[in-house]
């Protein structure tokens, strides 16, 4: 009797002690609660939990990732898109994660969905598309602030759809193309502009020198003459014609 009497005891200790002793994680704390009131954070290693009157609750300290689900945005300029994104956020303060809201993964997850909300429709479709980097940081800020009383610090966001529908496609394949063709136009008008300026420049010159108005014309003749396809019409000087109809020859002809 007095050795199933031993043998009782010895299981009843070893019981409290197996409920009386924790081991944490390097990644975990424990938020420990004594008579219902906060006591303290302990972790890592090993931690003595007094059983009755004492109560730990475990904080996991590592990045947690999870994916935004798909929300249904109104942008500025009034097109209806889906937007959906991931957020990167972890705890910082175990004991505000557990005592200042009451599951902070859920309450993380629906306030990402209406900031993601929120902030993509104070912005027009094109910059939603072209400007990811800004609204990823502009939507992380926001949640970073809300979160900070839960103990909470959100690291990275990042916007990873933007869905819209086949009109609204066509409409911005119609859009670029007119935004190509305006500046192909642009670009060839100040091409002409450039080569106008450029022709208005020789013209200038050769007319100050007409030494170089006759180079530039036999220069031309010269091109032109190496083609035997083209009949070439050779301009005579208006005093040279008239020399010849009286008979005279020119002064250079001697």
């Amino acid at each position: 009797m007095f050795e199933l009497g031993g043998l009782m005891a010895l299981i009843l200790i070893l019981t409290l002690l197996a409920s009386t002793l924790r081991i944490l994680r390097e990644y975990e704390r424990g938020v420990v609660f004594m008579l219902g009131r906060f006591w303290k954070v302990k972790g890592p290693g090993l931690v003595i939990v007094l059983p009755g009157i004492q109560q730990m609750v475990r904080v996991d300290l590592r990045t947690v990732v999870f994916d935004v689900p798909s929300q249904d945005v109104i942008s500025r300029d009034n097109v209806s898109v889906k937007v959906n994104a991931v957020v990167y956020f972890r705890v910082v303060d175990p004991a505000k994660a557990i005592m200042q809201v009451e599951n902070y993964m859920n309450a993380t997850s629906q306030l990402s969905q209406t900031t993601l909300r929120s902030v993509l429709g104070k912005h027009e479709l094109d910059e939603m598309l072209a400007e990811r980097e800004t609204l990823n940081f502009d939507i992380q800020q926001a949640l970073d602030t809300q979160t900070d009383t839960w103990g909470i610090k959100v690291s990275n966001v990042e916007i990873k759809h933007v869905d819209i529908d086949d009109s609204m496609v066509r409409a911005i394949a119609k859009q670029a193309e007119a935004e190509r063709e305006r500046r192909a136009k642009v670009i060839h008008a100040e091409g002409e502009l450039q080569a106008s300026e450029k022709l208005l420049a020789a013209a200038e010159i050769l007319a100050g020198k007409p030494q170089a108005m006759q180079l530039r014309y036999l220069q031309t003749l010269s091109a032109i003459a190496n083609d035997r396809s083209n009949t070439i019409i050779f301009p005579v000087p208006g005093d040279f014609m008239d020399m010849l109809m009286r008979g005279k020859t020119p002064p250079d002809a001697g």
